[in-house]
Order: structure tokens, then sequence, then C-alpha cells
């Protein structure tokens, strides 16, 4: 392949996936920080970080490099995420609950913009289908993409989040509703997280886990006439 043409499939990847993934890491962490302002806690809105602007969330290493090896690698799955967003739970009246509704909020997030992503798609094609006809052909595959990638990188972020690793979602979770003893051993985890998922990763434990969800997401896309 000529370096043109590499280049041209770098910018083709790019405008299929980094909308869908953008659209879902950013919302991810305004949920985040919507639902611990409205626990109390101002601190990401204080920051200008409940806003859509993606320039407030990218993170060089989570937003852009991550994802950016795995597109270039030919990864199955896509996944990301971006800088979070600052939580102050002594601003909480329950610190330890409301911690866990906060890390909630995120793969809740995700869930529901993969339930759309996917009613929209239908939408579309159901009743606005002639807009294809009009629009160059490049369009159509790309919006295929876009519900397809939109569907799977979605349910992939909020299942991958409820991991119960400290920091990962699941595991802010876990701390807020263990009994405290158990806890407080959970949350000694998280100096180690990062590390832990890495093991899981590279391991191939991570593929074993989320491979048959990938296979049941393509599925449901499949009956929906969003083949990926």
């Amino acid at each position: 392949m000529s370096e043109e043409n590499s280049n041209y499939l770098i910018l083709f990847k790019l405008i299929c996936f980094a909308p869908p993934l953008l659209l879902a890491i950013i919302l991810h962490e305004i949920a985040h920080g919507w639902v611990a302002y409205k626990l109390g806690d101002p601190t990401a809105k204080d920051l200008g970080r409940i806003t859509l602007n993606p320039l407030k969330h990218i993170d060089p290493v989570m937003t852009i490099i991550l994802p950016g090896i795995l597109l270039l690698s030919g990864s199955p799955f896509l996944f990301g995420g971006a800088k979070p967003v600052p939580v102050n739970p002594l601003n909480f009246k329950h610190p330890r609950r409301d911690m866990a509704y906060v890390a909630m909020a995120g793969p809740i997030t995700n869930f529901i913009i993969a339930a759309l992503t996917l009613f929209s798609g239908r939408i579309m094609f159901g009743y606005f289908s002639h807009v294809f006809t009009v629009l160059p052909n490049i369009f159509l595959p790309i919006f295929i993409i876009w519900i397809s990638q939109g569907f799977l990188i979605n349910i992939i972020l909020g299942l991958f989040n409820l991991l119960p690793i400290p920091p990962l979602d699941g595991g802010r979770i876990a701390v807020g509703f263990l009994p405290i003893e158990i806890a407080r051993n959970v949350a000694k985890l998280e100096r180690w997280g990062l590390f832990i998922v890495m093991g899981l990763l590279y391991s191939g434990v991570l593929n074993s886990i989320l491979s048959p969800v990938a296979s049941f997401v393509e599925y449901i896309l499949r009956i929906n006439g969003f083949a990926l």
C-alpha cells in the first residue's frame, strides 16, 4: 500500500471511529460530574467539566494514544477514556454511598447511548432512508459504521468500567455498597488497579470476558441491519 493510500485509510478510520468513541467517553465523564453536582459536589461544574467541549475532556494517553494503538493494530475492541472529572466526596452527605452513585452514572449513560444509537439508526433507515439517495455513496457506509461502532463501543465501555477493580467505576461501586471492612480492602487495590487491568488485557482474560459480549452485540446489530 502506498503512503498516500495509507494516509487516506488512517483518515477514513478516524472519521469512522473517532466520533462515536469521543461521544461515548465525553458523555461518560459528564454523567459523573452531573450526578456529583446533583448530590452536592460542584467541583466538576466549577471547573467547567460538565460540557460537551472535547478540549475539556481529552487525556493524551487514554483519549488519543490508547485508542490509536488499538485502532491501528486491528484490535477487535476499541475503547479509551477521557480525563476523569474531579469529585470531592467531602461535599456529599453520604460520601461512600454517593461516590458509588457517581460511579454508576458513567456506565449507565453508556448503555443509554447504546440503546439510543441503535434506535436512531433504525429510525433513519425506516423513515429517512431517502436522504442517503441524494448524498455521496461514501456517507452510507460511514453512517452504518457510526451506528454499529457507537453501539459496540458504548456496550464494551460500560461493561469494562463495571469491572470491580478501583479506580474503574465498578471498583468504586463495590466500595460504596460492600460491608465496610471488605470495602476497605477493595479500596486498597486502587494503587494497583491500572496494573491489574493491564495484566487482564495482556493475559487474554479481558478478551475472554468481552468476546462473548462482542459476539452478542454483533448479533443484535446484524438482525437490525447494521452488520459490523
